[in-house]
């Protein structure tokens, strides 16, 4: 007996097309045997089974398929993954940066004019302060009080002599958010390029890691990357010239850093300790690689040479039975900004006094009360980027970064480069750059914004600017100048009105169209420079069940105390046709209290 020749359907994959299908099958090859079609009958459960395994196995496939794909996959972390491929580097968590003002109590000299030298303290770099928010800001520098840029003014007084017993010293200095956290992995058996996910999820950097051994494991741009450079302090009769010296050193133990929207996690190789031979322990020719300063107290390179690969080290080794002790720093809230006056707390206080270091002799009474007396306060935000970006920016982020190639020369390349400032420099929530007309040079102005405590737009601080100034220098053209500058916030309200069916309690329709409004529009953050589409708020409101119609749409602006005071003039910007308000190229829209900034009339 011949085999049956049965032509399969590929087209069908939802459940009612797979039934349908199935059906025809039964009614064509099985006629005599299957007759029951009746919805209540058990063919018909076998049916519905069948298709609805089917319509499930479909759906996987497909979504298995999109997220394979950047332009088609919707989870965020698969969209991260797809990025790394591509050479991007996810941050899932910003540090928050700002300046505090620092005082002191100092004693006045036995004169009482001046202050006592001797008491002079520098505060370390690396104390601790805290806010009314919870957060852990640390200092980034050395605070000298002697510093003549500093402000004295006398603070205590004799009651008898009326001489100045104490001086109040005030002084600024740089803070950025953030603790000093460890972790401890314990590791046995040898694991091909074994990766280690750490429990913190808001890690800014990686510090150190060091195994049980003592033997130190460097982090890396790349598995591929087996030098780093090390700043060694100059010692000879030129360091004032040259303060150090970069010494190559290579590291088979190292690792890459892999983040997404909930972990941190280290990645080694795939070699092992008793591979290592005095070849793969030799250091590169440093005129193969670029130089790149990220945070570290060693650099690393920006790229490298294809043909350094042809002499692999196997990317490095594993760890194995050992023990890894990894030191890091992250965020212990997930709203790092401050807001003015909320630092006020001390948590760690390191002073060291540059005259007993000369071997003066210092009454220790006097000293506990000059380091007692330390008070801090933020006179401006701490600020930086607390928001995840959506699914479709960091699309463009990856594409961006990808079309870049590591330097900036076209406006989306600097663009590119801002946001992928490292996390432990801070982070800016918008920018726009274009071209300076009125420059003779190839000069570039940046517009920038960040974020407040209660993640609405606000002008970026001092020490963000610097940290980008100092990013961006990196890169840029060498014949490029770039100008880094505030953008103007412009806060708007929307009026509408409605006509609803007769049908409809025209209340309930009225709050459910607000509703829905305000929904959508507070999800929408707009772009330097993007116009207001006064459209999409009719397609929006008209979607609306029980909306016969939208018959009006009014754009205003806030310019209250609570909001941006800059002058807009919305007649003026309206297009012709109504259809959208423009913007100037360094200002953006703001719907910054979506509650009472929609308003809408229904008849």
């Amino acid at each position: 007996m011949s085999e049956k020749q049965i032509p399969i359907k590929y087209s069908s994959r939802d459940f009612n097309s797979i039934k349908k299908d199935l059906v025809n099958y039964a009614k064509t090859y099985y006629p005599e045997s299957f007759k029951d079609y009746n919805q209540s009958s058990f063919g018909a459960l076998m049916l519905d089974t069948v298709a609805y395994v089917g319509d499930i196995l479909s759906f996987y496939l497909d979504y298995q398929a999109n997220e394979s794909f950047l332009d088609t996959s919707v989870e965020a972390n698969n969209v991260i993954k797809l990025g790394n491929q591509l050479g991007y580097k996810y941050e899932n968590s910003y540090a928050s940066y700002g300046t505090v003002e620092i005082y002191i109590l100092v004693p006045a000299n036995t004169n009482g004019i001046g202050v006592d030298s001797d008491y002079m303290p520098v505060l370390k770099k690396g104390s601790k302060f805290g806010s009314s928010g919870g957060g852990t800001y640390t200092l980034l520098e050395n605070i000298d009080f002697s510093d003549e840029k500093n402000e004295i003014i006398a603070a205590k007084f004799d009651e008898d002599s009326s001489l100045t017993t104490h001086y109040a010293i005030k002084a600024q200095g740089t803070i950025a958010s953030g603790y000093i956290s460890s972790e401890t992995k314990e590791l046995t058996d040898p694991m091909p390029y074994r990766h280690i996910t750490l429990s913190k999820s808001n890690i800014l950097e990686i510090i150190s890691c060091i195994d049980s051994s003592g033997k130190e494991w460097f982090e890396v741009d790349e598995l591929s990357q087996d030098t780093i450079y090390i700043p060694i302090r100059n010692t000879t009769l030129d360091k004032k010239d040259v303060p150090f010296i970069l010494k190559a050193v290579a590291v088979p133990r190292r690792f890459t850093v892999i983040k997404d929207q909930g972990t941190t996690s280290l990645q080694f190789g795939h070699g092992s300790e008793n591979q290592l031979t005095p070849e793969i322990q030799a250091v590169q020719d440093p005129s193969s690689v670029i130089l790149k300063i990220h945070g570290r107290d060693y650099i690393t390179d920006e790229t490298f040479d294809p043909t350094n690969l042809l002499s692999t080290d196997k990317m490095g080794i594993s760890p194995a039975n050992t023990t890894l002790t990894i030191i890091y720093r992250a965020n212990d809230v997930n709203n790092a900004n401050a807001a003015a006056g909320a630092i006020t707390t001390v948590k760690q206080s390191n002073f060291e006094f540059p005259s007993i270091l000369d071997n003066a002799i210092l009454n220790n009474a006097t000293l506990s009360s000059v380091i007692s007396s330390l008070e801090i306060s933020n006179e401006e935000p701490v600020l930086g980027d607390i928001t995840e970006p959506s699914v479709t920016e960091i699309k463009q982020r990856i594409k961006s970064s990808f079309s870049a190639q590591g330097r900036a020369v076209t406006l989306e390349d600097y663009t590119n480069l801002v946001y992928r400032m490292p996390s432990q420099f801070g982070a800016i929530k918008k920018c726009h750059i274009i071209r300076d007309v009125d420059s003779f040079k190839r000069n570039l102005n940046l517009y920038i914004l960040s974020e407040n405590t209660n993640r609405k737009l606000t002008k970026a601080n001092h020490a963000l600017k610097n940290n980008l100034k100092t990013w961006i220098n990196r890169y840029k053209m060498i014949n490029d100048t770039i100008d880094i500058l505030d953008a103007e916030i412009v806060n708007i309200g929307i009026e509408f009105e409605l006509v609803s069916y007769s049908a409809s309690n025209k209340f309930d329709v009225l709050e459910a169209a607000t509703r829905t409004l305000r929904n959508e529009l507070n999800k929408k953050v707009f772009s330097i420079g993007e116009p207001f589409y006064i459209t999409d708020v009719y397609t929006i409101l008209n979607r609306v069940v029980g909306v016969a119609d939208t018959t009006s749409v009014k754009l205003t602006q806030k310019n209250s105390v609570q909001y941006s005071q800059i002058g807009f003039d919305v007649d003026y910007f309206t297009s012709p046709d109504g259809r959208y308000i423009a913007i100037p190229q360094n200002a953006i829209f703001e719907l910054k209290f979506p509650a009472i900034d929609i308003k809408g009339t229904i008849k």
